[in-house]
This record gives structure tokens, C-alpha cells and sequence, in this order.
């Protein structure tokens, strides 16, 4: 499906956020999705995750969260991430990460979600978020403080569980965690799990075989092309169960 492309500011009670939004031509109305990068922010390889979404009939935003701190890309980085190159993006990105509390966190999802809802290419209905390391973690967070709202909720290689597994207790959206064989071993696995059975929700929550934080980003030295494919096998199927059947949760439950 041909797709369009945008940068936007969207108002939010701090100022403004930068972003990148991708959607499908035409002039119809499409589900959308909230994305948010990993650490890295927004670059070429988050707007081409989002533009292939976007292909699939959903219209993508994705808000630079770190618009505190100006445009992204919010620091300068490689071209490519290898890990010799880590150590000094992440000491320049560390502060950022540290800064952005919970309580903004929270305070940007409900401008991000009023302004997604609010766009003319967007569907009436329910929403997904979706997100990639520390994004991961927002998605998370937004989709618990939004439960009327979110009806699926993905993650790839990130920290979802960091809030404690009590935090998951008020989620009501379908989810599918995607972890890296470096992030979580098989026991935090369970113990997510457990508190994702406990919530009630519809999930698959897996380890990914053979990888490393990152695995999604081809412009990192974690990047693994099969995993990126599982990873848009496991993301597809949960939004065209969520959102284009009008926001039904799918009930099953898989590990």
C-alpha cells in the first residue's frame, strides 16, 4: 500500500514534541498506532519500521520523547552503531533516559494519544502503541494509563517489566512482549508471565532465539534479520485482531 510521510509538533503541557508520522494515500481513514523509538530516537530506521507499518493500513506517529532536549535527532549519531561506537552514545544518552521520569512519561501519552486520535487520517476507535527498548517501556506505561483506550500494546527488547510485575495489573490491551536472549532469562520470563496471566489479557510473551538488546535496528550491531521478521510475524496479527475488527481483544493465550 503507497504511503505518505510527515514531521509534526505535537503541543503537549511541556512545549512541543517533534515527530514523524507515516500513512497510507488515498484520503481514507485508518487505524493508528503510537510508536516509540528506542534510545536512539527518531532516524532513518524508525521512519522506514514506521513507513512499513503505515503499508499495512495504519496510520503511524512517532514523537521524539526527548523533545525536552531539542529536535531529534537529539544527539549525533553514526550512521551505524556498532559497539565500538556504544559506549560514547550511550554516556551522552544516559541523562536523557534519567531525566524522563514516569510522571512525564505519563504526561506526554495523554497529549501523544489526544493528538493521534485527533488526526483526520485517523479512525475513529480504539489504538495500539508499540515500541523498541526504553520505547518499550513507554508503550507499556501508556497502554496501563490508558486501558479504554490502547487495545494492543507490543515491545521488542525492552524493559517492560521495570515498574515490578504489579504494575501490569490494570492493562485491559492485548500484548505481545518480544525479549532479547540477553535481556531476560527464562525464570523473568516466567515471572512475567505470571503477572500478564494475572491481568486477564490476551498475550505471547517470548524470548527471541539467539538475540541480543536491539535485535530490531539495522543500523546497530545487535540487528538480526530473522528476528526482525518474527518480530513483524508476532506485530501484524496482533493489530488486525485489535483494531481492524473494531477493537475486539483476542482472548488467547499463548507463551
Amino acid at each position: 500500500m503507497p504511503t505518505q510521510s510527515k514531521s509534526l509538533r505535537i503541543p503537549t503541557a511541556d512545549g512541543q514534541a517533534d515527530a514523524f508520522a507515516a500513512f497510507p494515500g488515498g484520503g481514507e481513514r485508518h487505524p493508528g498506532v503510537l510508536m516509540y523509538a528506542d534510545g536512539f530516537g527518531i532516524r532513518p530506521v524508525l521512519r522506514e519500521l514506521a513507513r512499513e507499518l503505515a503499508g499495512h493500513g495504519y496510520y503511524v506517529l512517532v514523537p521524539n520523547f526527548f523533545y525536552r532536549h531539542g529536535p531529534a535527532p537529539v544527539i549525533e549519531l553514526p550512521e551505524y552503531i556498532g559497539e565500538e561506537a556504544r559506549g560514547a552514545v550511550f554516556a551522552q544518552l544516559m541523562p536523557l533516559i534519567e531525566a524522563h521520569t514516569a510522571e512525564r512519561v505519563l504526561r506526554d501519552a495523554d497529549a501523544f494519544l489526544t493528538f493521534l486520535t485527533a488526526r483526520p487520517e485517523v479512525g475513529p476507535g480504539p489504538v495500539a502503541v508499540t515500541g523498541y527498548c526504553i520505547g518499550g517501556l513507554l508503550a507499556t506505561r501508556t497502554a496501563v494509563a490508558h486501558p479504554g483506550q490502547v487495545a494492543a500494546l507490543a515491545a521488542f527488547h525492552a524493559p517492560v517489566g521495570a515498574d515490578g510485575p504489579e504494575s501490569l495489573a490494570k492493562l485491559t490491551a492485548e500484548v505481545h512482549f518480544g525479549h532479547a536472549e540477553s535481556d531476560l532469562t527464562p525464570e523473568g520470563l516466567g515471572e512475567l508471565n505470571q503477572a500478564l496471566e494475572a491481568a486477564g489479557v490476551g498475550y505471547t510473551s517470548e524470548i527471541y532465539p539467539g538475540t541480543v538488546h536491539g535485535f530490531t535496528m539495522s543500523d546497530t550491531g545487535a540487528f538480526d534479520a530473522a528476528a526482525l521478521r518474527l518480530h513483524w510475524e508476532r506485530l501484524l496479527p496482533l493489530l488486525g485482531r485489535t483494531l481492524d475488527r473494531g477493537g475486539e481483544l483476542g482472548r488467547s493465550h499463548r507463551r
